[in-house]
């Protein structure tokens, strides 16, 4: 008889399952425990009327694959694949990952569309994802609110479970479809191979969603999206008048008919991060309430078959002054693989992730290094007086050169200046928004450089540069 899974249960003699956080037609999603690591982690277990099939199997097995070689801090991280054999010999096929803690978009977008800032920062961070996984050859084919998640960290991506190769065909074994009708491009339901300008409809659906709070073409069935394409109205944001023209048009190029008049997913990131920076310093002073600096933190997991991530709410934020718990995934110094700025796809099979919730208990807290207080002589090498460090814009501007020069010096590490350069965003955002005072978000961003220089992704020199920097940023004038 097969044992069957159980809070308590240990698996391939490492994961100890705590308890079941969803579940769907092909898998069940466990909290479970690595006890080689001790760490969290999630935990999907194909269905055993599936893990009996070879085949399912293997294409689980192929997923979790391609999902590992897909580093990136927008995409749940997949750390391992499993099997085990019972006394009977069924088999316990699984796939684990990391575990996430946060808000679905899905159920962020019922309580209405989001701020433009907001809804471009969601966008411009799921590109990137998209963009890092067609560089691989991988075609994600089902970017929907329900499988992004809305973390402290910035969103990820989830559901790499229908995920194909590039070129692959684009329908099921029946002539099907695969995905959610109102996401699905027009050319999917003729059944032109799998490409990327497809996941880019897709984008330009969630994003419109975000800033309007409906899709361009409501369907629930193929049927209702055949011909919601033949008597729709051509979508339009010209009813959001505060809304950056150059964000309208790269939505609505996104949702063109044709795929070859679609941009690239690289492309759609630039175009929404570029209206996302904040303004070069001028003589006149720029009001902090009218930036337009949402934040573009880089860095999944719903499944195909389990319907939604366990909503766990907001981390709660900690305010330490250099000292930091370390969250940090393992993984995190191989983000680099995804974040060339070229996506021409190199050949992979398709990843697969599903949904996790957070858990019931924090996570090992350990220390990180210390910065020395920042001197006058390192305030005023971070390139500003320190007697007035001036507006926040100013501020900002004054971090965000001096993360540039250490990465062009290769004092800092490329996926590191991308993470502080987020972060940098987060904060000006919610300061410039009225969301968030600016004390908290300083000290996490100084938590984060002290992080980083105990990973090695910053030289000592450069991160005291910093911490000097961001110190000043916190007297800018808000």
């Amino acid at each position: 008889m097969k044992a069957a899974l159980h809070p308590g249960r240990l698996l391939a003699r490492r994961y100890r399952l705590v308890d079941q956080v969803g579940a769907g037609g092909m898998s069940v999603i466990w909290r479970a425990r690595d006890e080689v690591l001790d760490r969290v982690v999630a935990l999907k277990v194909l269905a055993p009327s599936l893990a009996a099939d070879a085949r399912f199997r293997d294409m689980v097995r192929e997923e979790a694959r391609a999902a590992a070689q897909l580093v990136h801090p927008h995409v749940t991280s997949v750390h391992d694949y499993g099997e085990t054999v019972d006394p009977d010999g069924s088999i316990t096929s699984f796939v684990v990952m990391e575990l996430l803690s946060g808000e679905e978009l899905e159920l962020r977008l019922t309580e209405g569309p989001l701020p433009w800032t907001e809804a471009v920062q969601v966008g411009a961070q799921i590109a990137d994802a998209l963009a890092a996984a067609h560089r691989l050859g991988i075609v994600h084919r089902d970017i929907t609110p329900a499988n992004v998640m809305m973390t402290a960290m910035g969103v990820k991506v989830l559901d790499f479970g229908i995920a194909t190769r590039i070129g692959a065909p684009d329908e099921d074994e029946d002539g099907g479809t695969f995905g959610t009708p109102a996401y699905v491009a027009p050319e999917r339901l003729d059944g032109a191979p799998a490409q990327p300008a497809s996941d880019v409809y897709s984008l330009g659906v969630l994003l419109h969603e975000a800033l309007t709070g409906r899709v361009p073409y409501p369907a629930d069935t193929w049927e209702q999206l055949s011909a919601a394409l033949a008597g729709g109205p051509p979508p339009t944001l010209a009813d959001l008048p505060e809304l950056p023209p150059a964000v309208a048009r790269i939505c609505l190029r996104s949702l063109s008919r044709d795929p070859t008049d679609r941009p690239t997913a690289r492309q759609v990131a630039t175009a929404l991060r570029d209206q996302l920076l904040p303004a070069e310093p001028s003589t006149t002073a720029v009001p902090v309430s009218t930036l337009a600096l949402p934040p573009e933190p880089v860095t999944e997991p719903t499944t195909a078959d389990a319907p939604s991530e366990v909503a766990a709410g907001r981390s709660r934020r900690r305010v330490a002054l250099l000292l930091v718990p370390a969250v940090l995934a393992v993984g995190v110094a191989l983000a680099g693989v995804a974040l060339l700025p070229d996506e021409r796809p190199a050949p992979r099979t398709q990843p697969s992730t599903g949904p996790v919730a957070p858990p019931s208990f924090d996570p090992p807290v350990t220390e990180a290094p210390r910065l020395p207080t920042p001197s006058p002589s390192a305030r005023s090498s971070a390139g500003s007086p320190s007697s007035d460090p001036g507006t926040l814009v100013e501020a900002a501007n004054r971090v965000d050169r001096l993360i540039g020069d250490g990465l062009n010096a290769g004092e800092i590490r490329s996926d590191v200046g991308l993470d502080l350069r987020n972060e940098l965003r987060n904060l000006t955002a919610a300061v410039g928004s009225g969301r968030d005072e600016l004390a908290p978000p300083v000290a996490r961003l100084r938590e984060k450089v002290a992080v980083r220089l105990g990973e090695g992704g910053i030289s000592p020199a450069y991160a005291q540069r910093l911490d000097a920097a961001i110190a000043e940023l916190g007297a800018a004038q808000v």
